[in-house]
């Protein structure tokens, strides 16, 4: 206490037993039963009587501490030591509240063996309602007694659960203490599972009207409330490839074409996100124009300056079967020691996107009123909408589904597929280009310009997606069987061992057998197709007409001017091409196979990717494969020899052989 004026003091005075204080110059002063918030008007009241003309300021010092007991079916049941301004729900939160078995409408405060009051949690819970909550005094036992007459709420009410009644309950009561019935809740009824005296039965309740049957409910029903069946009525349905799927309501005479405005509609937002997509890389430090050094584009040395590298702008596809253009391109900088372009800066393609249309075919959906089974109405997008024909602008009915596909949905015919060819080398204008219906290799390369003076036929590549799966299952499929011959002959092997010597070469076989199914597994199919052209082939006419794909890649290379000998050789290099040179020119000068050479199984690859093996030459096989004339970039390989034993490992094995006949023969004269 701080008083200032006509008397000045500053004091902490303590409650006595009696409930009184002390202040000097002034006298006891009686403060039990005040609440604190009318303590310093009391106490000004008190002292007015004595002073006039005086400011008093009253703060709270120290709490004593009283001690309550909370009993019954509280989860945490026992003496409690809490403040003397605590109440009755201060008690019951410490306690941990009712436990499962308790009540929470009926907490009872006792006070001297009489009950004091009551407390419903569900006012505090459900209302906020704390009126009839009252402050504890020392000696006060808080009593929660068990659970009185339960019910259970569920489906669509918007607090699902089980509740405790308090006296008469009717469902409009019980649906209060859930917060009332969801928006989609379906109001024409609800029912009641009830146990009876004998067995359960389903009670059927109405909740027509603003005022839903006022029957009594009884402990153990259970409450269930159903939600509006999800039925539209009289609208129509648009969805599939479409930018948004809509339902809108239908009119009599609603046709196809009502549904479907424009043809914008049925591009779809992740088509126009693609298209917009800029294929930006990471944050990149421009650099000047300027002529790059010889240095910059010699691969054998390392970079000492920034490499200066033109990248292109996103590739838009042709509208008109024109090549794709490229923007004029922007020089940028590797900060030295950084990672290679190719992997901070997306590849620019063209590729096409399998959310295109597919005009051929949509369905309608309907449902049969009579049967209530779906049927499905195909019809022709395209003719629908782009054609304007009127039989295939089928009349909507109310709940009618209409779904679009794209091209990625279902497979169509060749002719109807947009299909984007790429052509690189040596062309006139080589590029993207769409292909049109029924366009050849050979009709492509003529309207992108022809073949370029220096285009060397004979080494192009053809690569195919389609034919790329296929290898790759045929070369999946070998190594499944190698693995399972290897297998089978690894258990064999292990059978037949009789030494430790042996053991150890057989694990070693196994696990080379092993190793070589696992490189197998690593290998990846090309998609290459040979597309079997003369070696003096030229122009676009020494094409073929095979047609084309969706996703090809056709490149026709520069005529090089080498030949490669590559494998167990002495040395493994290129040497400059001479038409008069046959391979075992080639091959004697880069010294002939080397000791571990196997030159039985030397085999030639040519340069449009056929290859010719020694082992199935015709006639003398050494002559016939070493006077084979090669072509510009083709390719001499001689392999490994990779089942090469040891002199001293075959006397060994000849040595055992030898002294078991041996021992036969001596056993056989024995018996004679």
């Amino acid at each position: 206490m701080r008083a200032w004026g006509a008397i000045d003091l500053s004091v902490s005075p303590v409650v006595d037993r009696s409930g009184a204080i002390y202040i000097p110059r002034v006298g006891e002063i009686s403060v039990a039963g005040i609440p604190f918030v009318k303590a310093q008007e009391y106490l000004k009241t008190a002292i007015a009587r004595i002073y006039r003309n005086f400011d008093l300021s009253v703060s709270m010092g120290q709490l004593r501490s009283i001690q309550v007991l909370v009993t019954g079916q509280a989860r945490r049941p026992g003496a409690y030591t809490i403040s003397a301004l605590s109440t009755l729900v201060n008690a019951v939160f410490g306690s941990g509240g009712p436990n499962l078995h308790g009540s929470m409408r009926t907490i009872r405060l006792m006070r001297g063996g009489k009950l004091a009051g009551e407390f419903d949690l569900y006012d505090l819970l459900l209302r906020g309602d704390t009126s009839c909550d009252q402050r504890l005094l020392p000696g006060d036992v808080i009593y929660i007694p068990p659970a009185g007459p339960q019910i259970a709420l569920t489906g669509s009410v918007n607090t699902p659960g089980i509740y405790e009644l308090k006296g008469e309950t009717s469902l409009p009561d019980a649906l209060a203490l859930a917060g009332g019935l969801t928006p989609v809740a379906a109001r024409r009824q609800a029912t009641i599972q009830r146990i009876g005296k004998s067995s359960s039965r389903v009670v059927e309740v109405s909740l027509d009207g603003d005022a839903p049957s006022g029957a009594p409910l009884e402990n153990g029903d259970i409450v269930s409330l159903f939600s509006v069946v999800p039925r539209f009525e009289a609208t129509v349905t648009l969805r599939g490839n479409v930018a948004d799927p809509v339902r809108m309501p239908w009119r009599p005479g609603m046709r196809i074409r009502d549904l479907i405005p424009d043809r914008e509609a049925l591009l779809t937002r992740d088509y126009w996100r693609e298209r917009n997509r800029l294929n930006q890389g990471p944050p990149v430090e421009l650099a000047r124009q300027k002529e790059p050094s010889r240095a910059q584009f010699d691969s054998r040395k390392e970079p000492s300056a920034p490499i200066v590298r033109p990248v292109s702008a996103v590739l838009s596809p042709p509208l008109d079967g024109a090549p794709a253009t490229k923007s004029a391109p922007t020089s940028i900088a590797a900060a030295p020691g950084a990672a290679p372009e190719e992997s901070r800066i997306p590849e620019n393609r063209v590729e096409r996107n399998p959310l295109e249309v597919n005009w051929s075919y949509a369905v309608i959906e309907r449902l049969n009123p009579n049967d209530l089974r779906t049927t499905l109405l195909p019809f022709r997008l395209g003719r629908a909408i782009i054609d304007a024909d009127e039989s295939e602008n089928l009349p909507l009915e109310p709940g009618d589904v209409v779904t679009i596909f794209s091209t990625a949905d279902l497979k169509v015919p060749q002719a109807q597929q947009t299909r984007y060819v790429r052509l690189e080398g040596e062309f006139v204008s080589a590029g993207v280009y769409s292909v049109r219906p029924g366009e050849s290799l050979r009709a492509l390369v003529n309207r992108a310009g022809g073949l370029t003076p220096q285009a060397y036929l004979f080494g192009s590549e053809l690569l195919r997606e389609s034919t790329r799966l296929e290898q790759q299952q045929r070369l999946d499929d070998f190594a499944n069987s190698l693995e399972r011959q290897t297998a089978s002959a690894a258990a064999n092997i292990r059978g037949s061992v009789v030494s430790p010597e042996e053991a150890a070469a057989a694990n070693s076989e196994i696990a080379a057998q092993r190793e070589l199914v696992g490189k197998l597994r690593e290998v990846r199919a090309q998609g290459r197709v040979v597309l079997d052209l003369e070696a003096q082939a030229a122009g676009a006419a020494a094409l073929p007409n095979l047609q084309l794909e969706d996703g090809d890649v056709f490149t026709v290379p520069s005529r090089p001017s080498f030949v490669n000998v590559v494998g167990s050789v002495q040395n493994s290099t290129s040497f400059l091409w001479s038409e008069t040179k046959r391979l075992g020119d080639y091959l004697r000068a880069a010294g002939g196979p080397t000791r571990s050479g196997d030159s039985r199984h030397a085999f030639l690859i040519r340069a449009d990717g056929s290859v010719i093996s020694k082992s199935w030459t015709t006639g003398v096989a050494t002559r016939r494969f070493n006077d084979l004339s090669l072509n510009p970039g083709d390719t001499v390989v001689v392999p490994e020899q990779i089942n090469k034993t040891t002199f001293l490992k075959g006397l060994k094995d000849w040595s055992q052989i030898f002294a078991q006949l041996a021992l036969g023969a001596a056993a056989i004269n024995v018996l004679r």
